[in-house]
């Protein structure tokens, strides 16, 4: 082969080598818009517009990331607009595949069969039937009124006192109630955990195994509140902590730690607000993401 032939060679091996790394270079820049958009829209589910709101869950069903399968379930649970939890219904239908994680599915299916059986609306229940039935489950038996009461088999699940270390005579009271309810609410939307016990009472160690009910123990504490003032704009920061274990006995198998800013105006009024924003974001998350799938780990959820 001559010079110039072995040239010729070399330049278009280079060039198709050089073509290789383009189409790689665009394939990994295209994984990571792909990333960061789904990314955004699962943020944009907390956003305070339904109209965000609607358009994030759509949009996340077109994607068809499975990292979406969780913010959709807990849409379709807590969200206040009925077109968001329908949508977030339609998604979890299509989201939902034959290698989605055995835990992440059975949240969902949960989310689903819970929507199926309780939520207000009429659309939302229908596309919630559809969707399970897509997916090979059916829609829940009838209620027979029996509530949330624990009792009959499965979880129980015991809201501590709650505390805090911030040292804010005036505000930590309030949002340690605050920390009870949201951690109260937050376990009700989960199917079949319930936090009360039947006749209202709490349940001893011989109750529990007498039904075959699992026992768990969640409590809070707030270690950390700060506010941030600049002009007429404040950012207040906050810092969670959490403790799950085993009830009646409280033998502690998981902490937990979650954090969150919320920024708002300098008034008094915003900055209380935000705090008790702050920590409700922080308690719904750490609650709905990592407290309830470890309590599925650790018992059977239906």
């Amino acid at each position: 082969m001559t010079g110039q032939g072995a040239s010729g060679v070399f330049h278009a091996a280079l060039v198709r080598v050089a073509a290789i790394a383009a189409v790689l270079l665009i394939l990994f820049r295209t994984e990571y818009a792909h990333a960061d958009a789904v990314d955004s829209l699962i943020g944009q589910l907390e956003s305070s517009s339904d109209k965000v709101r609607l358009s994030s869950a759509l949009n996340l069903t077109k994607l068809g990331d499975a990292k979406a399968i969780l913010p959709l379930a807990k849409a379709l649970g807590n969200d206040s607009d009925k077109n968001v939890r329908s949508a977030a219904a339609v998604g979890l239908g299509k989201l939902i595949t034959p290698s989605t994680k055995a835990n992440i599915k059975k949240l969902a299916m949960n989310a689903l069969t819970k929507a199926a059986a309780d939520d207000s609306s009429e659309f939302v229940k229908a596309q919630a039937e559809k969707a399970l039935k897509a997916l090979g489950g059916s829609a829940p038996p009838p209620d027979t009124g029996s509530g949330k009461s624990g009792g009959g088999g499965g979880i129980y699940v015991n809201i501590g006192p709650m505390s805090s270390k911030t040292g804010n005579a005036a505000q930590d009271p309030k949002l340690r109630t605050l920390m009870n309810k949201v951690a109260t609410k937050t376990m009700g939307r989960a199917p079949h955990m319930p936090t009360t016990w039947a006749g209202g009472s709490v349940p001893t160690k011989g109750q529990l195994q007498s039904k075959n009910v699992d026992g768990f123990y969640v409590d809070g504490t707030l270690n950390e509140v700060k506010v941030t003032t600049s002009g007429s704009t404040s950012i207040v920061s906050c810092k969670v902590s959490m403790l799950l274990a085993s009830f009646p006995d409280k033998s502690v198998f998981g902490f937990l730690n979650g954090g969150a800013k919320v920024q708002g105006s300098s008034s008094q009024r915003d900055i209380d607000l935000g705090m008790e924003d702050c920590v409700s974001a922080v308690m719904e998350d750490l609650i709905a993401k990592k407290i309830i799938p470890t309590i599925c780990t650790k018992a059977t959820c239906p």
